[in-house]
């Protein structure tokens, strides 16, 4: 018999970085189920108008996932508005690309911060409140550069690496705790998002929308689903090459082009979105723009 989808409806969900890209998309489709949604961003202004367009089953609240007070207000204020909580969807990231030789440190500080440590703080105070309840719902957003290195974002893939690898071992503590939580990764392919902009493009794989990473995750919730991957034939695709000699894997991806998605970045399409991504973080100053633009251009 197949597996019956679990019912959303009425459930809280807290999301990171949800002002824009995917996770605008992701309370967009939460909303959808009926589910009640807390929009967190740095940009409080921005999550504010995502919040109003949503309806009033969303609420707006200022986040900055590097900082353990402001992360534990944000779910604090979730929960006082909406109602216990049910789902936290760590999507907050950036993206900074270019040669890792010529990354500055406030750069590589920056994706770490951000990508990794806000999604081990957020996954931390999520377990302090649904393990007392016995439920809940962890989705951590990783990237295919998450089991791939992408030349061009050795940091941001080393980042995306250890979230895969978290994830797994936190389900793995869980289970050996007797405790019902889920804990899900997903994988995406390039998103026709901010920042995903100006970069390659892989032969034979389209870039995918926001929405279409959003149902992929409601459908993780519905079915308690651990690895998500965006498109699901990239799963396949991973498999069959991971049968493959190095060189012959290696080989594909060139003739691909999947080595020139990240390292073949077009840095006055990204201009804008780099800019951002270096102020993204209240507590680190940016780097010179003239050095991180270099940076981008991969030159």
């Amino acid at each position: 018999m197949a597996k019956q989808p679990r019912i959303l409806a009425g459930e809280t969900a807290a999301i990171t970085g949800a002002a824009r890209g995917i996770g605008r998309a992701t309370a967009t489709a939460f909303m959808r189920q009926g589910m009640r949604v807390a929009i967190g961003d740095v940009d409080l202004e921005a999550a504010q108008r995502t919040a109003a367009e949503l309806g009033p089953s969303a609420v707006a609240l200022e986040l900055d996932v590097t900082d353990r007070g402001s992360f534990s207000a944000f779910l604090d204020g979730a929960e006082e508005q909406l109602g216990p909580l049910d789902v936290l969807v760590n999507n907050a990231g950036i993206m900074q690309v270019g040669r890792f030789i010529d990354e500055d440190d406030l750069t590589a500080r920056r994706m770490v911060d951000i990508n990794l440590h806000g999604v081990i703080l957020g996954t931390k105070l999520a377990l302090e409140r649904m393990i007392p309840r016995d439920r809940g719902h962890i989705v951590n957003i990783s990237s295919q550069a998450g089991k791939f290195g992408a030349p061009g974002g050795a940091t941001y893939s080393a980042t995306k690496h250890a979230v895969v690898g978290l994830t797994e071992a936190v389900r793995g503590e869980l289970r050996l705790m007797g405790a019902h939580i889920n804990v899900s990764y997903v994988m995406p392919a390039v998103v026709n998002t901010e920042l995903g902009s100006g970069l390659g493009d892989v032969r034979g794989v389209s870039n995918l929308e926001p929405s279409e990473v959003a149902d992929a995750i409601v459908e993780a919730l519905q079915f308690g689903t651990v690895d998500v991957w965006v498109p699901k034939s990239v799963k396949r695709t991973s498999l069959m090459v991971s049968l493959l000699p190095r060189k012959v894997g290696e080989g594909i991806g060139r003739a691909i082009k999947a080595d020139r998605v990240l390292a073949g970045a077009d840095a006055n399409v990204r201009r804008e979105y780099e800019l951002r991504a270096a102020q993204s973080e209240p507590g680190l100053e940016p780097a010179p723009e003239r050095q991180r633009i270099t940076q981008t251009a991969g030159d």
